[in-house]
């Protein structure tokens, strides 16, 4: 699941099919035992931490879909699971997943709070208006909420910078497709997504100037069947290499059946791709639930904070790349990461066109937080539409 500008709320999608009321006791889950963009307005004072209960910290986490074995859910559990161990007898984690975006959300937190929990982490942007209304009737109470960009003094915002490891995952399906078309199945078209869908193609024409990338959109973040059936719509119109920002392993095993090429999304998903697996585009959420967890802990918690990594912090990785991949290109790839992570190179550089040949980046001009988060084009060369709000 990284959306940085107040023009992201222009951006709406349809949401996911209605859910069944959540009730915690089913849901719920217990293991045992960097500065604002220039866009965003300036974050209140911090609050002051909250004088914790006697006992470990008790802190829970909201998941958008199913936790399951892959994607982007299961990548924010796997870091509430690392710090649970790391700070064992001193933390006491929870989660409840499948949280719908709206009422429910705002629901779900309260009845979180009425639990014990002290800090509390939202891992969708859709989670954003209901953590803002709960943080200002719950001042005592840290939130930390994922890819939004709203902070309150007991709000803070994180986020993953994926576009880095998706320009990597461009540059090797630029020299693999045979067919030049690569196709991304996009979720919903906010900023994030649309900052996905142009770093691949970049990355793939610094390989080939004339690679097209078609995009079939579910307007769902988790939707298999949806996923599935936009993968073989891409397929079918000639793409041969997919990439995608939802949330299920359904579109890589899609392209395997097909005996085409993918990556997997948000965690490894080698093991659902098989032959098709080319690389897995993950986020390893564990470093920022450590530091936020260690602060926390020793009482240098602050709100209005709005940190973003990526591949120089380790949060964000190209990984288990193929061996069907040339060792040359493999070579390339980490010559790229390397930049990234000593700050010499980044993604978008000007000069950036649009698909109408408007520039959107001068030349010379590298793009920071703000423009990145206002992103509403697709970059030349990207064939598709993208979805107006209603």
């Amino acid at each position: 699941m990284t959306i940085d500008s107040h023009k992201r709320h222009l951006l709406q999608w349809a949401a996911a099919g209605a859910l069944a009321p959540l009730t915690l006791a089913a849901c719920g889950k217990k293991d045992e035992a960097a500065p604002a963009p220039a866009d965003q307005p300036a974050a209140a004072p911090s609050a002051a931490a909250p004088t914790e209960a006697a006992g470990p910290l008790k802190a829970a986490w909201i998941y958008v879909g199913p936790v399951g074995n892959a994607g982007w859910s299961y990548a924010h559990d796997q870091g509430r699971k690392a710090v649970q161990a790391e700070f064992e007898g001193k933390l006491q984690t929870s989660m409840v997943e499948s949280v719908p975006e709206g009422a429910d959300t705002e629901r779900v937190l309260r009845d979180l709070i009425s639990q014990g929990n002290t800090l509390i982490f939202g891992t969708s942007f859709g989670f954003m208006e209901a953590m803002v209304k709960v943080a200002q009737d719950f001042p005592q109470v840290r939130f930390e909420h994922a890819t939004g960009y709203k902070t309150a003094p007991n709000l803070n915002v994180y986020d993953s910078r994926f576009y880095q490891a998706t320009y990597l995952a461009g540059l090797i399906a630029g020299h693999m497709t045979k067919t030049g078309t690569l196709g991304y199945v996009g979720s919903v078209p906010i900023p994030e997504v649309l900052r996905n869908i142009n770093a691949y193609t970049l990355g793939a024409q610094r390989v080939r100037p004339d690679i097209v990338t078609r995009v079939v959109w579910t307007n769902s973040w988790y939707d298999p069947p949806r996923e599935t059936e936009a993968a073989q719509s891409l397929l079918t119109g000639g793409a041969d290499v997919l990439l995608q920002n939802t949330d299920s392993p359904a579109v890589i095993q899609a392209v395997n059946q097909a005996g085409k090429l993918a990556f997997g999304w948000d965690s490894d998903m080698s093991e659902f791709g098989g032959q098709a697996h080319l690389g897995s585009c993950i986020a390893d959420w564990s470093h920022y639930y450590r530091k936020a967890v260690q602060a926390a802990l020793d009482g240098s918690w602050k709100g209005g904070q709005v940190t973003r990594w990526g591949v120089p912090e380790g949060q964000n990785d190209l990984i288990k790349l193929s061996e069907r991949i040339p060792a040359e290109v493999r070579a390339e790839v980490e010559k790229i990461k390397a930049s990234m992570k000593d700050g010499s190179f980044d993604v978008f550089n000007g000069p950036v066109l649009d698909v109408n040949g408007k520039e959107q980046l001068a030349a010379g001009t590298r793009a920071d937080d703000a423009w990145m988060g206002a992103i509403n084009f697709f970059v030349k060369g990207v064939e598709g539409t993208i979805p107006t709000s209603k």
